[in-house]
């Protein structure tokens, strides 16, 4: 009994942080902005940081939801130009190419050394793969839809390294985070785990 009210304790306290972290996530992805010397529809917002929270503390479940929450938040209250939401599709992969490689690495080295090597792990990942997720389907989306000449010569010089820079502006604000939080988030990781 003293167990299922514990248990039942940390499913309400999962929810209510997942809500609390997807709020603020929405938040940050209306702080974004662009890059100089890169194309004007690439912006740079923090929104994946809250994820990459609720990732570390709850799972991977809760980073996941984080990520669709803050993204279905934001194309109800912005919309989209193509009726169709393919930047938040491409936001929401984004964050789970980057909040999982991270999660995962980060599991097996639970040091501040392992969270710098998962963050650049999660960088790399979400770069190469929104490359090439952006040359295959959501550039080409973008063409059919709005009409756009055909952009997928930019993935090289534009794309990937605004993908690079993102992620690494991503992780040395969560490295000043995480050096402050480690404990904190330990201690709630090993209370889920127990």
């Amino acid at each position: 009994m003293k167990k299922m009210k514990k248990k039942r304790k940390m499913n309400v306290r999962a929810y209510v942080s997942i809500g609390m972290l997807s709020s603020i996530a929405y938040l940050l992805m209306l702080l974004n902005f662009p890059l100089p010397l890169f194309p004007n529809f690439l912006f740079v917002d923090f929104s994946d940081i809250p994820a990459l929270i609720a990732t570390l503390i709850f799972g991977p479940v809760a980073g996941i939801l984080v990520e669709f929450f803050k993204n279905v938040l934001n194309y109800i209250a912005t919309g989209s130009q193509t009726g169709i939401p393919v930047g938040h599709i491409a936001n929401f992969v984004a964050g789970i190419v980057f909040i999982l490689p991270t999660y995962f690495v980060y599991n097996r080295i639970k040091t501040r050394k392992g969270m710098t090597i998962a963050l650049i792990a999660g960088s790399g990942i979400m770069a190469v793969m929104m490359s090439l997720l952006n040359y295959f389907f959501i550039l080409p989306a973008y063409t059919v839809l709005m009409g756009f000449p055909d952009m997928r010569h930019l993935v090289v010089p534009a794309i990937l390294p605004f993908n690079i820079l993102k992620g690494a502006m991503m992780s040395v604000i969560f490295m000043l985070l995480f050096i402050r939080m480690q404990a904190w988030i330990n201690k709630y990781t090993t209370i889920k785990s127990a």
